[in-house]
């Protein structure tokens, strides 16, 4: 097995067992992160019902760099999430590292006022 494929199984492990502990409502989304080699993904979902309340992504911000793209798409999820009446979140790194594009999507979603 070649090492891009192993360190993707090995994520995937990871995210099962972040997501055996967590689950979002309609209270409380889970805030789900995917990043890829170019974009960052970012997506409140209610697994309850099993609906995505809503969703954004790296592209959008073309003219900026990617942690800083990341923490718009962080608040730009936050912002429909309030106006939908929706404070709390529960965050859903992905098994991805708590670091970088990921930290700022966190801190995206704290400015733009939600509690995660």
């Amino acid at each position: 097995m070649n090492n891009a494929k192993q360190k993707t199984l090995k994520r995937q492990r990871r995210h099962k067992r972040i997501r055996a502990k967590i689950q979002g409502t309609v209270d409380a989304p889970r805030i789900s992160v995917f990043r890829s080699n170019k974009h960052v993904f970012v997506q409140a979902i209610d697994d309850v019902a099993g609906k995505t309340l809503a969703s954004a992504w790296t592209k959008n911000w073309k003219d900026k760099a990617l942690q800083d793209a990341s923490f718009e798409a962080g608040k730009d999820v936050a912002g429909k999430l309030m106006k939908a009446g929706i404070t709390k979140g529960v965050f859903d790194r992905g098994g991805f590292i708590y670091t970088g594009n990921i930290t700022k999507v966190a801190e995206g979603l704290r400015e733009g006022g939600l509690k995660i």
